[in-house]
């Protein structure tokens, strides 16, 4: 059984505990348990122990320690790459997870260093009180003193893992994770990793493997909590008294119907580089992303080429073991997780029709990669209202115009990431305007960025990652933007010359 790691120590939960699948076989490799474990005790380590840590360096100070824990993970990469191997991840798919994780905490370490030898950030220059020229008013942001509770998804459990504690760490706030139970050994080795090269302050970081218990009954006013996963789940979370009643802070990010749209417009670069990232999308960690491409928007009278185009680059992936040099697309990460793709699958079919689908192997967490077309637009069924979390995408042909295509796009309810590609401007420019309201962050390809961009689904720490509407309404990373979420802001109302002195550093 998997050990949580609370107030200091490693321990185990009682009892069977929720058992965790290799993907390849579907046998039983471990389980987790949180039964008769302190949570609520962990979250008072956090805030007595670990916040006054952090809150006593400089930001300069917590960026140098979150560059320590990259270079950890850099220096680990083989063996981390190992742990993550029952999950179904094929050595690229795990190397993206875990280099994610490490250049996280890299950017946000070289952030912290940018900032430097202050504990304050101010929101702003002094804003002038009435009529004085003294009397002034000061913005400031201070870390709160609560704990962050990281409840993460299954997909990535490094990247996800660092991503958020990056962020809670430089802004001075201590953290609870919760990976999800299918993939936590990787989040157990990356942790114990840290731990044996003494890396972790006391009370920093504790790891809650299991069930979430009674962790949020515990969670207060000063606690915030970010959330991974379904809509379902986050729809308990915001009715839970600790958000309700105690008034901690919430941030979701949930389901995410993500578009990728080909301009009428889009030459023989643009359409490869459209077609690269769909199939990738599709793909990559066997389609569990939360940025993957799911409705893949195409001109009428470009469908024919466009299918072609994918099902040939479609065909050239290799499913299969995840330890084979030649395989690209591996499981689904459980075994629930390939009944939720595979049922889902059947009700796109339903809708629309296949136009390609691979082989998988039998057996296993395997879902053969599935292409399909749906018509009807923005009234076609299913596939604007439920996620396919695996490698599943459907084409929907549309008429070429602006007004159509962001009109389809946002039928899905708002998203993550929305994709186009297009060298005509005036058609991007009303894609673009037409798309943000309902978007976190838009993905522009064309000629000239073919050769350069890393895709849409890969998130930047220095761009936001979130999205309104079916996507949560939530934003992460961003940058120093993304260290609001665990400060306060204040208005302080003084001398404007004193204040200049005392926040000066």
């Amino acid at each position: 059984m998997l050990e949580s790691f609370l107030c200091g120590r490693w321990v185990r939960g009682e009892g069977v505990g929720t058992p965790i699948h290799d993907a390849l076989d579907g046998s039983v490799v471990s389980s987790a348990s949180t039964a008769g474990l302190d949570l609520i005790g962990a979250l008072d380590h956090a805030r007595s122990v670990g916040g006054p840590t952090l809150r006593a360096q400089t930001f300069a100070q917590r960026g140098a320690w979150l560059e320590a824990l990259a270079k950890s993970i850099f220096a680990g990469r083989d063996a981390l790459v190992d742990a993550s191997r029952h999950g179904g991840t094929t050595r690229g798919d795990a190397k993206f997870d875990i280099d994610g994780a490490a250049g996280t905490l890299a950017w946000y370490g070289a952030l912290g260093r940018s900032l430097g030898d202050r504990t304050v950030l101010l929101d702003g220059p002094p804003e002038p009180v009435l009529r004085s020229a003294r009397f002034a008013g000061q913005h400031i942001f201070t870390p709160r003193l609560g704990a962050a509770v990281h409840i993460n998804a299954f997909n990535f459990p490094a990247w996800g893992l660092c991503e958020k504690a990056a962020v809670a760490w430089l802004a001075g706030v201590p953290v609870v994770a919760k990976p999800a139970t299918a993939t936590a050994p990787l989040a157990v080795a990356l942790v114990r990793r840290w731990l044996d090269e003494g890396l972790l302050p006391e009370g920093v970081l504790q790891l809650v493997v299991g069930n979430v218990g009674d962790l949020l009954d515990g969670v207060g006013a000063q606690d915030s909590v970010a959330f991974t996963g379904s809509a379902a789940t986050a729809e308990k979370l915001r009715a839970h008294a600790a958000v309700v009643v105690r008034g901690a802070r919430l941030n979701v990010e949930a389901d995410s119907l993500n578009v990728a749209i080909l301009g009428p417009d889009a030459d023989e670069d643009t359409t490869r580089m459209f077609a690269l990232d769909c199939v990738r999308d599709m793909t990559q960690k066997a389609g569990q992303k939360c940025t993957a491409i799911r409705r893949i928007l195409v001109p009428q009278d470009r469908m024919d080429d466009v299918v072609e185009a994918l099902v040939e680059r479609l065909a050239a992936a290799a499913v299969g073991d995840p330890a084979d040099k030649g395989t690209t697309t591996g499981p689904v990460a459980s075994p629930a997780q390939r009944e939720a793709v595979v049922s889902g699958t059947a009700r796109l079919v339903a809708a629309g029709r296949v136009v390609w689908r691979g082989e998988a192997p039998e057996g296993g967490c395997f879902v053969a990669p599935t292409l399909l077309a749906i018509d009807g637009g923005v009234g076609a069924p299913v596939v604007h209202d439920e996620e396919v979390f695996g490698p599943v995408a459907s084409l929907l042909p549309y008429d070429g115009s602006a007004k159509e295509a962001v009109a389809i796009a946002a039928r899905g309810g708002g998203g993550l990431v929305a994709s186009l590609y297009s060298d005509e401007l005036a058609w991007a420019r009303e894609v673009i305007l037409g798309l943000a309201p309902w978007h976190g962050r838009i993905h522009w390809g064309s000629r000239k960025v073919a050769d350069q961009s890393p895709g849409p689904g890969t998130v930047l720490p220095n761009l936001v990652h979130g999205g309104p509407g079916r996507a949560g309404g939530g934003e992460e990373l961003g940058g120093e933007r993304g260290l609001r979420f665990y400060l306060q802001r204040t208005a302080v109302m003084g001398d404007r010359a004193m204040m200049e002195r005392m926040f000066a550093s």
